[in-house]
Protein backbone atom coordinates (compact mmCIF):
# COMPACT_ATOMS: atom_id res chain seq x y z
CA UNK A 1 0.00 0.00 0.00
CA UNK A 2 2.97 2.22 0.90
CA UNK A 3 4.52 2.03 -2.75
CA UNK A 4 1.04 2.71 -4.36
CA UNK A 5 0.97 5.37 -2.39
CA UNK A 6 3.66 6.66 -3.53
CA UNK A 7 2.96 5.87 -7.27
CA UNK A 8 -0.31 8.12 -6.63
CA UNK A 9 1.22 10.99 -4.93
CA UNK A 10 4.07 11.90 -7.23
CA UNK A 11 1.36 11.22 -10.36
CA UNK A 12 -0.89 13.81 -8.74
CA UNK A 13 2.60 16.23 -8.87
CA UNK A 14 2.65 15.80 -12.63
CA UNK A 15 -1.03 15.95 -12.73
CA UNK A 16 -1.62 19.23 -11.04
CA UNK A 17 1.47 21.03 -12.74
CA UNK A 18 0.51 19.88 -16.78
CA UNK A 19 -3.10 21.42 -15.50
CA UNK A 20 -1.31 24.68 -14.11
CA UNK A 21 0.40 25.56 -17.37
CA UNK A 22 -2.31 24.63 -19.77
CA UNK A 23 -4.62 28.30 -19.89
CA UNK A 24 -6.56 27.24 -23.02
CA UNK A 25 -7.50 23.71 -24.04
CA UNK A 26 -7.80 20.41 -23.13
CA UNK A 27 -4.93 18.32 -21.89
CA UNK A 28 -4.05 15.63 -24.93
CA UNK A 29 -1.28 13.83 -23.62
CA UNK A 30 2.28 14.04 -21.79
CA UNK A 31 5.26 13.62 -22.38
CA UNK A 32 7.39 12.74 -18.65
CA UNK A 33 10.70 12.16 -18.09
CA UNK A 34 12.27 9.55 -15.53
CA UNK A 35 16.14 8.98 -15.10
CA UNK A 36 17.47 5.52 -14.27
CA UNK A 37 17.81 6.73 -10.73
CA UNK A 38 14.57 8.38 -10.11
CA UNK A 39 12.45 7.45 -7.71
CA UNK A 40 9.97 5.67 -9.20
CA UNK A 41 11.01 3.19 -12.15
CA UNK A 42 9.30 4.45 -15.33
CA UNK A 43 7.01 1.65 -15.92
CA UNK A 44 5.12 1.79 -12.47
CA UNK A 45 4.84 5.45 -13.11
CA UNK A 46 3.55 5.04 -16.20
CA UNK A 47 1.08 2.80 -15.27
CA UNK A 48 0.11 4.87 -12.17
CA UNK A 49 -0.04 8.21 -14.44
CA UNK A 50 -2.27 6.31 -17.19
CA UNK A 51 -4.89 4.42 -14.61
CA UNK A 52 -5.42 8.25 -13.19
CA UNK A 53 -5.47 10.23 -16.80
CA UNK A 54 -7.60 7.45 -18.60
CA UNK A 55 -8.05 10.10 -21.35
CA UNK A 56 -4.84 11.39 -21.90
CA UNK A 57 -1.90 9.98 -23.61
CA UNK A 58 1.12 9.12 -21.28
CA UNK A 59 4.28 8.94 -22.89
CA UNK A 60 7.29 8.05 -20.80
CA UNK A 61 10.83 8.55 -22.12
CA UNK A 62 13.85 7.06 -19.50
CA UNK A 63 17.19 9.61 -18.91
CA UNK A 64 20.55 7.01 -18.54
CA UNK A 65 21.93 8.09 -14.72
CA UNK A 66 25.74 9.66 -15.04
CA UNK A 67 27.83 9.29 -12.36
CA UNK A 68 31.01 10.93 -11.24
CA UNK A 69 33.36 9.01 -8.51
CA UNK A 70 36.30 9.82 -6.93
CA UNK A 71 38.34 6.68 -8.81
CA UNK A 72 38.17 8.92 -12.05
CA UNK A 73 35.29 7.21 -13.48
CA UNK A 74 32.27 9.62 -15.05
CA UNK A 75 29.28 7.74 -16.78
CA UNK A 76 26.86 4.99 -16.48
CA UNK A 77 26.74 3.34 -12.89
CA UNK A 78 25.78 -0.70 -12.36
CA UNK A 79 22.71 0.07 -10.77
CA UNK A 80 22.01 -3.43 -8.40
CA UNK A 81 18.58 -2.07 -7.48
CA UNK A 82 16.23 0.45 -7.89
CA UNK A 83 12.88 0.51 -6.07
CA UNK A 84 9.93 3.40 -4.89
CA UNK A 85 12.52 5.93 -3.97
CA UNK A 86 15.34 3.38 -3.04
CA UNK A 87 18.62 2.48 -5.53
CA UNK A 88 21.79 0.99 -5.05
CA UNK A 89 24.13 1.63 -7.79
CA UNK A 90 28.12 1.12 -7.73
CA UNK A 91 30.55 2.49 -9.94
CA UNK A 92 31.72 0.24 -12.65
CA UNK A 93 35.20 0.48 -12.09
CA UNK A 94 36.09 0.21 -8.54
CA UNK A 95 32.85 -0.43 -6.70
CA UNK A 96 32.59 2.97 -4.52
CA UNK A 97 29.36 4.88 -4.46
CA UNK A 98 29.73 7.76 -6.83
CA UNK A 99 27.99 10.89 -7.18
CA UNK A 100 25.09 10.78 -9.11
CA UNK A 101 25.72 14.45 -12.23
CA UNK A 102 22.37 13.12 -13.85
CA UNK A 103 19.33 10.52 -14.12
CA UNK A 104 17.96 11.07 -10.83
CA UNK A 105 14.58 13.07 -11.51
CA UNK A 106 10.85 12.71 -12.58
CA UNK A 107 10.47 16.07 -15.07
CA UNK A 108 7.06 17.06 -16.74
CA UNK A 109 8.87 17.57 -20.13
CA UNK A 110 5.69 18.47 -22.57
CA UNK A 111 2.09 18.94 -22.30
CA UNK A 112 -0.34 18.24 -25.70
CA UNK A 113 -2.99 20.74 -25.39
CA UNK A 114 -6.07 19.88 -27.98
Amino acid sequence: MVSWMHDTLISKDIIEVAQEHVKQGKIKGITVEVGDLGHLPAEELNKTLSSMVPDWHVKIVTRKAKVRCACGYEGEPDILEHSHGHSVYLCPKCKAVPEVIEGKDIVLKEVEVE
